[in-house]
């Protein structure tokens, strides 16, 4: 019997990559999981390959009628929320001196107001004991050039989680962030575009364990930060990065 027997479970963004491969541990640990994503072509692809544990809801995290109506289906099963992976997100390359107020608007809208509409509506369905994790990113440390934005993005995110944790403590509810480094996940050929490759080399560069890290590995920290094994950890940050920005 799996961690998270009986457990119900949600993983914005999972349809691919990081999500999806949270989705199918945390459905393999026992959890029926409810994904979500923009394509609802990706979603059933996600569903068909992990099975009849994923219930898929197509939509939008910026989208505040979207996540209503994903909540509205946990509502309906009746069983209230014990794990909320809040990974949805998008990253953009946009150095200072070329940096736009819509790219601004686009990283801050998602990221930030996203994963706050996403841990708000929420909350009446969260369990005693739930566990959050919000999905964080080593940029939000390193200072890596063309990745500002993005970086401030996590930045905020890290520092709503230290926050929702303190507050939500008193439910029994844990809040805490994943940090992943250079992983290989499709998100890395969206940033790179024509330069995908060489940015794929340049990021396994920098991490000392030699490689790339693979979308099973996050999602093995985020089963551990879900599961009761984690039960004294609130507010922090579990680094996933190949040894990056340790040394």
């Amino acid at each position: 019997m799996g961690q998270l027997q009986g457990k119900t479970a949600v993983v914005t963004g999972g349809s691919t990559g990081i999500g999806m491969a949270t989705a199918a541990r945390l459905a393999s640990d026992g959890a029926h999981v409810f994904i979500t994503g923009r394509r609802k072509d990706a979603l059933d692809r996600a569903v068909e390959s992990i099975g009849s544990a994923v219930t898929a809801v197509p939509g939008d995290i910026s989208a505040p009628a979207d996540l209503d109506r994903l909540y509205d289906a946990i509502r309906d099963r009746g069983r209230g929320l014990d794990v909320l992976f809040a990974n949805a997100g998008i990253a953009t390359l946009a150095p200072l001196a070329q940096a736009t107020q819509e790219q601004f608007d686009q990283l801050f809208g998602v990221n930030v107001r996203g994963t706050l509409l996403t841990v708000q509506k929420a909350l009446p369905l969260l369990n005693e004991g739930a566990s959050v994790i919000l999905n964080d990113s080593i940029r939000a440390d390193d200072g890596r050039e063309t990745f500002g934005l993005y970086a401030a993005s996590k930045a905020a995110i890290r520092s709503l989680a230290r926050t929702w944790a303190n507050e939500l403590k008193g439910r029994g509810i844990r809040v805490n962030t994943v940090a992943p480094g250079a992983i290989d996940t499709p998100g890395v050929d969206a940033i790179g575009g024509e330069n995908a490759a060489a940015l794929k080399v340049e990021l396994a560069a920098g991490v000392p364990i030699g490689r790339r890290g693979r979308p099973e590995e996050v999602a093995a920290a985020v089963a551990f930060l879900a599961s009761a094994d984690s039960s004294f950890m609130l507010g922090t940050t579990l680094h996933v990065n190949g040894g990056e920005n340790q040394f």
